[in-house]
Order: C-alpha cells, then sequence, then structure tokens
C-alpha cells in the first residue's frame, strides 16, 4: 500500500511541479505577456517576479522535504495561488480558469498522498 501511495504523490506532486514550475519560467521569460494578463485580470504587475520565486521556493520546500512545516506552508501557498487564480479568472469572464483548477486538483491530490505517506 505504502508503495501505490508514493507513486500516486510522487505522480501528483510532479503535475503540481510541472505546472507551478512552466508558469513561474513563463513570468521571467514572457514577462511582457503576464504583465498584460495581470493587469487584465486587476492584478499590480510588482508581484510577478516575487511570485515566480515563490513558486520555485515552494516547489523546493515540497520535494527536499526537509522542514514538515516549511512544507505545509508551501502547499497553503499553493492552494491559495489557485484559488485565486480560479476566481480572478471567473471573475474577469476570460474562459481560462481551467489550468488553476487543475492546479487546485494536483495540490489537493499531492497533499492527501504526502499526509498518508507521513502516517505509514
Amino acid at each position: 500500500m505504502k508503495n501505490k501511495n508514493l507513486l500516486f504523490y510522487r505522480i501528483a506532486t510532479g503535475l503540481m511541479t510541472l505546472l507551478f514550475g512552466f508558469s513561474a519560467i513563463m513570468y521571467f521569460a514572457q514577462h511582457e505577456m503576464v504583465a498584460e494578463t495581470f493587469l487584465k485580470l486587476g492584478f499590480p504587475t510588482f508581484v510577478i517576479y516575487p511570485l515566480a520565486i515563490a513558486k520555485l521556493l515552494g516547489l523546493t520546500a515540497i520535494w527536499t522535504n526537509k522542514s514538515a512545516r516549511l512544507k505545509e506552508w508551501a502547499y497553503a501557498g499553493f492552494t491559495f495561488n489557485a484559488l485565486l487564480a480560479a476566481g480572478a479568472h471567473i471573475a474577469a469572464g476570460d474562459g481560462e480558469f481551467a489550468g488553476a483548477l487543475m492546479a487546485l486538483v494536483f495540490v489537493a491530490a499531492s497533499y492527501f498522498f504526502n499526509s498518508k505517506l507521513a502516517k505509514s
């Protein structure tokens, strides 16, 4: 059972990493495009770089597993990020909320299987 939970954890966390890692890289590589999107959603553009760095640090905290408290904060940050992104896209009516909902599912699955592994 532990091997199955570990497999599911790694798949969910890997998908979460791809999604949040890709978005963080896009924040650096395509800053102008991301800035336009942030403005359309009503967010200030000065948060783009700090948010990208926070995403990369959060992924590092989850994968390195050095501190349980830091890992919990990383999961919380990703949950808030995905919820706020989904809400902003829904409020803007641009129909681009699917990625944020996928991120929320990946974060929830990763957290769930991480909790199962910690108990076993």
